[in-house]
């Protein structure tokens, strides 16, 4: 009966351990909260191992990275495809839908502990030039960063 037991404790524990890695969706949207072309919600907080889900739920979308922390893994997307990405480093990763980045389609995603924040903020700073409208986009979303 003990050794079941002890089966018993670490297949729960085991479970318990895959149970924990969450998934976030990301909308890419004509419309939303911060006003058109956006990503909803464009600053998202998770753990290492979560990941990350970015649906085009209106046409002509796509999603792609623009920072990652050192040892993760860059994106790049279609147009109107979904993008799964798997969150493998703490730090901040600033990512794009490329055929809106004219109007500051842009996002933050934070994992864990901000490692890299002094470079995304750098980053962004620069990638801001690009905007031609909503400016202080990437601002309103670094800010959140803690």
């Amino acid at each position: 009966m003990k050794g079941l037991s002890l089966f018993t404790f670490l297949f729960a524990s085991l479970c318990m351990g895959v149970a924990s890695a969450a998934t976030v969706e990301v909308k890419m949207l004509n419309n939303g909260k911060d006003g058109i072309m956006v990503f909803e919600p464009a600053y998202v907080k998770v753990n290492k191992g979560d990941t990350v889900k970015f649906v085009p739920t209106d046409p002509a979308h796509d999603v792609a990275s623009i920072l990652v922390p050192k040892g993760a893994k860059s994106w790049k997307g279609e147009i109107n495809k979904a993008v799964t990405v798997k969150m493998t480093e703490e730090g901040v990763y600033l990512y794009e839908c490329q055929a809106h980045v004219m109007m500051a389609m842009v996002g933050v995603i934070q994992v864990g502990k901000p490692t890299n924040l002094a470079d995304a903020q750098k980053t962004a700073k620069e990638f801001a030039k690009k905007f031609a409208m909503n400016k202080d986009r990437f601002d309103k979303y670094i800010a959140q960063v803690k």
